[in-house]
C-alpha cells in the first residue's frame, strides 16, 4: 500500500488492523461515502448514507462497527436487516472477511433455511446478526434463548425498500426489542424521498450524506433501448444476448424478468436455445439460489437470469451486461437493476428491451436518471429466422412447468403473504383446491 492511500484510510480515524484488512481484499483508497461517513459514524452519531450502487456503502458501516466492537466486544453487538436473503449472506461474507483475525462471530438469519440450526446459532450469542425482517420477527416471536437489548448499532441497508410499508408489522416486532441507546445507521442508493421517513426512527442528532453527483446512475455505465414488437420480446432477447457476446467476448450477463414464472420460463427456454444459464428467485429454495449465484459469481456460467430478488446490493465483481426483459414500471427498480454492472470504477451497459406501449416507461426512467437513452440496433430480419423455434421452445417449456408444482407454490406464497397482513384468502383456497383437482385429473 503507497503511503498516501494509507494516510488516506487513517485520516478516517480506523486502527491499522482494519486497513491491513482492507488492503487484503484489495481495498486500498476510501470511497466518497466512506470518507463522509465512517468519521461520522466513529463519533457516535446516526447517520444516512445515499449513494449510487456499487459507491462502498457496505464498508462504510462494517469498519466502523468493527472498530468499535474491538474497543468493547461482545455478543449481541451489532444487527444489521437487509430486505433480501442474497444481500443478507454477502454482508455476511464481508464481516466474516474483515472479522477473522478477531475470531468476530456472525450469523445470517433469513428464511428459506432449518430454523432450528438458526435458533441455535442466535442462542450462542454473535457478535453480528445480519437478517431478514421475516424470518427474525419469526425467531423474536417464538422464542427467548437470544436478546437484542444490549445492542450498539442497528443498520438498515436498503432502509428505502426496508421502510416502504411492505416490512411494517416485521419491523415493529423487531424494533419493540431494541435498546433505546444505540446507534442508528442508514444506507441506499435510492431515498430521496423517504428522508424524512428514515430520519423519524432516529432519536439523536443524524449526520446525512448524500451523492451529490447529477446523475442517479454512474457516468461509466452505458445504457440503451431495444424496440421490438411485444409478440416478439423474447427472440429480441435471444438476439441482443447473441449480438452481445459475439462482440464482447467472454461476457457476464444478468437478465433481469419481472416474475418468477416469467424468470424460470426464460431460464429453460435460453438453456435449450444454447445458452446456459442459471435461475435466481423467490420460488426455487435457498439452497438452489446460493448456487445460482455461486456459478454465476465464479464464472461457471455467463448468464444469470433473476428477479428484484437480485436486483439490490449484490456485489458481483464483473457483470458486461445488465438486460432489462420486462422494464420496471418504478424508476428506482431500474437504477437497482442497472447497478449491478459498472461498478468500483468499471465500465458496463444496460438494455432495455421496450414495446411501443412501454415508451413512457423509457421516458420516466431518463427524466429519473438525467441521461438520453441510445438505441441498440437489432436486426429484426435475424429474429424472423430463429423467433418461431423460441416462441415453440417457450410453449414447451409452459408445459414442463405446468406438470410440476410451481403454479401451486405460487399460490401458497401469496397465501402466506395475505395472512401475515390480515387479509382474506378464501378466493387463494378456491384457486389452490381448483388446481390441485386439476392436477389429480393430470395423474
Amino acid at each position: 500500500m503507497s503511503k498516501k492511500n494509507n494516510v488516506n484510510f487513517c485520516g478516517l480515524g480506523l486502527n491499522l488492523w482494519l486497513i491491513r484488512q482492507c488492503e487484503a481484499i484489495g481495498v486500498t483508497v476510501p470511497t466518497e461515502i466512506q470518507k463522509n461517513c465512517i468519521p461520522k459514524i466513529l463519533n457516535g452519531f446516526d447517520c444516512i448514507g445515499c449513494a449510487k450502487t456499487g459507491s462502498g456503502k457496505t464498508l462504510a458501516f462494517a469498519l466502523p462497527i468493527l472498530q468499535k466492537f474491538c474497543e468493547e466486544p461482545y455478543g449481541i453487538f451489532a444487527l444489521i436487516i437487509t430486505p433480501t436473503r442474497e444481500l443478507a449472506y454477502q454482508i455476511g461474507d464481508q464481516f466474516s472477511i474483515l472479522g477473522n483475525t478477531i475470531n468476530l462471530r456472525s450469523c445470517v438469519i433469513t428464511g428459506g433455511m432449518d430454523m432450528i440450526i438458526q435458533a441455535q446459532n442466535l442462542a450462542k450469542k454473535p457478535h453480528v446478526v445480519i437478517a431478514t425482517p421475516g424470518r427474525l420477527a419469526d425467531h423474536i416471536e417464538s422464542c427467548d434463548t437470544f436478546t437484542f437489548k444490549n445492542i450498539k448499532f442497528l443498520v438498515l441497508d436498503e432502509a428505502d425498500r426496508l421502510l416502504g410499508n411492505r416490512f411494517n408489522d416485521q419491523l415493529k416486532v423487531i424494533f419493540g426489542t431494541l435498546p433505546k441507546q444505540k446507534q442508528i445507521l442508514l444506507f441506499s442508493a435510492t431515498m430521496t424521498d423517504s428522508i424524512d421517513k428514515v430520519k423519524s426512527i432516529t432519536s439523536k442528532e443524524v449526520y446525512i450524506w448524500k451523492c451529490e453527483e447529477e446523475f442517479a446512475t454512474v457516468g461509466r455505465l452505458n445504457q440503451y433501448y431495444v424496440l421490438c414488437p411485444n409478440h416478439a420480446r423474447d427472440g429480441y432477447l435471444v438476439e441482443t444476448i447473441r449480438t452481445f457476446m459475439s462482440e464482447n467476448e467472454n461476457s457476464s450477463i444478468i437478465i433481469f424478468t419481472n416474475t418468477c414464472k416469467n424468470c424460470q420460463l426464460l431460464s429453460m427456454t435460453l438453456n435449450e436455445v444454447g445458452f446456459e444459464n442459471a435461475a435466481l428467485h423467490s420460488f426455487i429454495t435457498q439452497k438452489q439460489r446460493l448456487v445460482s449465484l455461486a456459478k454465476f459469481k465464479s464464472g461457471f456460467i455467463k448468464i444469470l437470469i433473476a428477479t428484484d430478488v437480485a436486483s439490490r446490493g449484490l456485489d458481483i465483481p464483473v457483470v458486461s451486461l445488465v438486460v432489462n426483459h420486462i422494464i420496471p414500471n418504478n424508476s428506482k427498480d431500474y437504477i437497482h437493476r442497472v447497478g449491478r454492472t459498472a461498478r468500483a470504477g468499471r465500465s458496463g451497459n444496460a438494455i432495455s428491451l421496450i414495446s411501443p406501449y412501454e415508451i413512457s416507461l423509457i421516458h420516466a426512467v431518463e427524466n429519473a436518471i438525467g441521461i438520453k437513452m441510445k438505441e441498440y440496433k437489432i436486426s429484426g430480419k435475424e429474429v424472423a429466422k430463429f423467433l418461431t423455434q423460441v416462441k415453440v421452445t417457450m410453449r414447451e417449456a409452459e408445459f414442463k412447468l405446468d406438470e410440476t408444482d410451481f403454479d401451486e407454490r405460487k399460490l401458497i406464497n401469496k397465501k402466506k403473504k395475505l395472512i401475515l397482513q390480515g387479509k382474506d384468502v378464501e378466493f387463494i383456497e378456491k384457486k389452490l383446491k381448483k388446481l390441485q383437482n386439476k392436477q389429480k385429473k393430470k395423474s
